[in-house]
């Protein structure tokens, strides 16, 4: 059987995140979405999504497909029943589909043609940027609970300080030495070769992927995912970092969200909770205007391969686009657009150019090449989000 993962209506509710990614490669808890269905499938998939991404996300349509919806994340009984889908069949969650069969061109879709299979279970679902981080909780416990199943832990160095330590669990390569590390409120997961440094705090729930560090004594809390190759030091709580991104040094960081290649400087910190103790608005690109999160707590949702200047502060519920440059003292805006660059006294146009230059040079420390199939995403994404630009 293929099995093709689509965007569905969440898309752009999304952005930035799904301006440089198709809403299956978005992480939350300990693995993306899309790790998430071919690990309880036992197979690889494909995508559909906009035409720009193609080339690197591309789509494999054969006779026999059954597309997932890719805001929904994958559980047992969801599974059960997607394996267990014929031709011309579809599961729905109240009004929207969740999965369904066709020999046809995806394109050909007639649901009032389908069988209906109405699910009724427990769902969840990533619909808006802010649920990343608001559901990682529940996300990491599920992903701890499937991927560390019938498997043992590598032992915890007698270093440590250990609370709970049967809801811990190191992968092979995982170093953790003289940290305090509490499981009582969630999970512990420490993947392949990622390394805890000496005096860090950790109070679960943590996912620290694979080749991840945590740097001398820092103070991580409340469902935070620290993605693939990235590091992170300072004060965390509660956020989702999707991988290859840099908080090194000392600062705060809360329910927020940063996406790939991120950077940000020595002390710079985000707000995550109003003065007034109000519910957080945050921009929305769909309507163009900021919106109502009904959350009270909040922070910064930061894009692919932005990066801030020592000292940055960010006020409550920012959304800092793909390709930003934070860099003056102040508060900048609470929407700033992508390729940007300045601060609080302004912003300029940042150009492609020099951003790429800065990429190739950021992603080669990782021994990952900036190829033209990237540049050529990045390029559009310039495009699409020129209207924002008015400077």
């Amino acid at each position: 059987m293929n099995y093709i993962l689509f965007d569905g209506t969440v898309r752009e509710a999304l952005f930035p995140f799904t301006l440089t990614r198709p809403v299956a490669d978005i992480r939350v808890g300990i693995l993306t979405i899309r790790e998430k269905w071919e690990k309880y499938l036992n197979t690889t998939t494909t995508t559909i999504t906009e035409d720009y991404l193609e080339e690197k996300y591309p789509m494999v349509e054969m006779d026999e497909n059954i597309l997932l919806n890719s805001s929904f994340i994958p559980n047992k009984e969801i599974v059960a029943l997607v394996k267990g889908l014929k031709e011309n069949e579809a599961i729905f969650y109240n009004e929207d589909v969740v999965a369904f069969f066709t020999k046809d061109s995806q394109e050909d879709v007639d649901f009032s043609n389908y069988k209906h299979i109405e699910y009724n279970g427990g769902v969840l679902r990533i619909e808006n940027t802010w649920d990343i981080f608001s559901k990682n909780a529940e996300a990491l416990q599920a992903d701890f609970d499937f991927i560390t199943e019938g498997r043992e832990s590598e032992p915890i160095s007698d270093t440590n300080r250990v609370i709970n330590p049967e809801n811990i669990f190191l992968e092979e390569g995982a170093k953790v030495e003289f940290a305090i590390l509490n499981a009582t409120d969630g999970p512990i997961y420490v993947g392949k070769d990622a390394e805890i440094w000496e005096g860090s705090i950790i109070r679960g729930a943590l996912a620290l992927c694979e080749h991840a560090t945590v740097k001398l004594g820092a103070k991580i809390y409340g469902a935070t995912t620290v993605g693939p190759y990235s590091k992170i030091g300072g004060e965390v709580n509660n956020s989702v970092i999707f991988g290859y991104s840099s908080k090194g040094h000392d600062g705060f960081l809360g329910n927020s969200v940063l996406g790939e290649w991120c950077n940000l400087g020595a002390d710079t910190n985000n707000s995550n909770l109003k003065n007034n103790y109000a519910k957080v608005k945050l921009w929305n690109y769909a309507s163009e205007s900021f919106e109502q999160t009904g959350l009270q707590f909040c922070g910064l949702m930061m894009g692919d391969h932005s990066k801030t200047a020592i000292n940055t502060m960010f006020n409550t519920g920012t959304v800092i686009g793909v390709n930003t440059n934070v860099y003056v003292p102040g508060f900048p805006r609470n929407f700033v657009p992508s390729f940007s660059w300045g601060g609080a006294n302004g912003f300029t146009s940042y150009a492609t150019k020099k951003a790429f230059d800065v990429a190739k040079v950021v992603m080669a420390r990782r021994g990952i090449e900036f190829t033209e199939i990237d540049a050529n995403i990045l390029s559009r994404v310039f495009e699409l989000t020129a209207k924002w630009r008015k400077y």
